[in-house]
Parts: C-alpha cells; structure tokens; sequence
C-alpha cells in the first residue's frame, strides 16, 4: 500500500501529476531520504499536535523537529504531541508513523515551515514506510492550499532528547 486511499483520492481530485519512489522499508525520515536517495530537506514531515481547540497537522523538512512551545506561544496555544491511539483514528488507512503532510485532505488544519516551500520538489510519505510521493513545488502548493505558513522546524539535534523531536 503505498499510497492511502483518502491520499490517491485527493491527488486525483486536485489532478496533481506524481511519481511514486519506492525503497526500503525505513522509520525515520533520515533513514527514508538515504533509501530513496533524495535530500531530507525535500521530505516534508508532518507531526501531528493538539489541544482544547482541536488538531493542528507542522509539516516541517525530513532533518527538522517541530519546536512544540515555540509553535504554541506562537499561535496561542497549548498544543502537544498527539497521543498513538488517536493518529491511528484520524489516519486509519495509513500505517503508523506514516502521515502524510496534507492536513486537509484528512480535515485537519495545517501549518508548514517555510522551508518546505523553496524546494523545487517534495517528496512524502503517503500511507506506508514503503515508498514516497514526489510532486513538484506548484503542485504541493496547490495540496496544501489554505495552509498557514511560518518558519515552525529547528534541525533536528545528533542526539535528539527531547520528547517532541519527530523522526
């Protein structure tokens, strides 16, 4: 299953041309982007958060964790990390650990660092830890179209310690 259904739906819907890269089956972003041979600054990789006031989807690049506290006092919030069982519920026809960054083809609202968009392709994970979806900048544009944006990701640390340093 390398695309979820509600991910092959919505690319179709928007008519948004894509190439499928397949490549080991990997759990980290850093460890996707060697197995497919492209820069993890193109991965865009989404960490999904939540509060009083519903779900929020960062995407951020492959290397980069989201800064959880900086994010909330932006936006004035209380966000945290969304707990396992509710990802499972809001992405059921993806596998664990592989959300896509289209926070409203799932109804869910989006934020995405900037860096995401200055790369002339994107690729990511679409349902599996199997294979990414690659789309070029305008098409990515128009997927995540009504998206907030903002610089959100910090490099991810050699040695990640904290809790909201997403893989």
């Amino acid at each position: 299953m390398p695309i979820a259904r509600t991910v092959e739906v919505y690319l179709e819907q928007n008519r948004v041309p894509y190439e499928i890269i397949s490549h080991r089956h990997t759990l980290t972003s850093s460890d996707t982007a060697k197995a497919a041979a492209v820069s993890p600054r193109q991965i865009a990789k989404s960490v999904i958060l939540g509060d009083a006031r519903g779900h929020l989807m960062a995407v951020v690049p492959g290397d980069d964790h989201v800064d959880v506290d900086q994010l909330s006092r932006r936006l004035g919030r209380q966000l945290r990390l969304v707990p396992e069982n509710t990802l499972a519920q809001l992405f059921s026809d993806c596998e664990r650990g592989a959300i896509p960054p289209l926070g409203r083809a799932y109804g869910i609202d989006t934020i995405v660092d900037d860096r995401v968009l200055v790369q002339d392709h994107v690729c990511f994970t679409a349902g599996d830890h199997d294979a990414l979806v690659r789309v070029d900048n305008e098409s990515f544009r128009l997927l995540i179209k009504g998206a907030g944006h903002a610089p959100i990701g910090r490099a991810t640390p050699l040695n990640p310690t904290h809790t909201d340093a997403a893989t």
